[in-house]
């Protein structure tokens, strides 16, 4: 499988790269700047050169061409809102819209375990820009025709990866915290399977630590 991750370089993707390759799957981690090539290779990865927030619907359709799957795993790292939106939101849904434009059937979103419309974050809050612009992604997402998932791990830590986790049902609210938490290892651990879990195609799970093995809770 071709498998083009967008933000090669973030904190799960860093652990998704060599995973991938690790198992055969051929590559390709985009960035935006060009001192990052070398590290997307270092990981086992093709590097690709693309701004994704600046980048067309048609560029990004080109740097996809050919591939199998696309992983979003970019993100503006908060802090600025409307670059959150600009990437977050606006970048995300033209590379789902590329991907539909290169004939891409598969698309895996990594998200947040809020992402839902009464994810409970006030609007004076410094997250609500990520919140609403991740909701807000991932709904034209359910709404494409790729063989979508999106992944809702729940707080994020850099703990050694445990290869278990619990699924959480959508109804179930949870806040950012330890009730929630879990390790990026094992993030980037679900995303590698979910690209080959028929099981998780239009689904949304949402999931934190747990003791069920990662396989069988992609199967759950």
């Amino acid at each position: 499988m071709k498998v083009v991750v967008i933000g090669a370089l973030g904190k799960v993707a860093r652990h998704l790269l060599p995973l991938l390759a690790g198992r055969g799957d051929d590559v390709v981690g985009v960035v935006r700047k060009p001192a990052q090539l070398d590290e997307v290779t270092d990981l086992g990865a093709e590097a690709l050169l693309l701004d994704v927030e600046q980048a067309s619907t048609e560029e990004i359709a080109s740097a996809l061409d050919g591939a199998d799957a696309v992983v979003w795993s970019a993100g503006a790292g908060g802090g600025n809102p409307d670059r959150t939106y600009a990437v977050d939101r606006d970048a995300a849904i033209r590379s789902m819209d590329a991907a539909a434009n290169a004939g891409v059937p598969r698309y895996v979103m990594v998200s947040w375990i809020g992402s839902v419309p009464d994810h409970g974050i006030p609007a004076d809050s410094s997250f609500y820009a990520y919140a609403d612009a991740k909701l807000a992604a991932d709904d034209h997402l359910r709404g494409t025709a790729l063989d979508w998932t999106i992944l809702g791990p729940g707080s994020l830590t850099d703990d050694d990866p445990t290869g278990r986790i619990e699924r959480v049902a959508e109804g179930v609210s949870l806040a950012r915290g330890e009730d929630s938490a879990v390790p990026r290892a094992d993030v980037a651990q679900v995303v590698a399977d979910a690209l080959h879990e028929p099981l998780t195609v239009r689904a949304f799970v949402r999931f934190r630590s747990g003791e069920t093995p990662i396989p069988d809770a992609l199967r759950g």
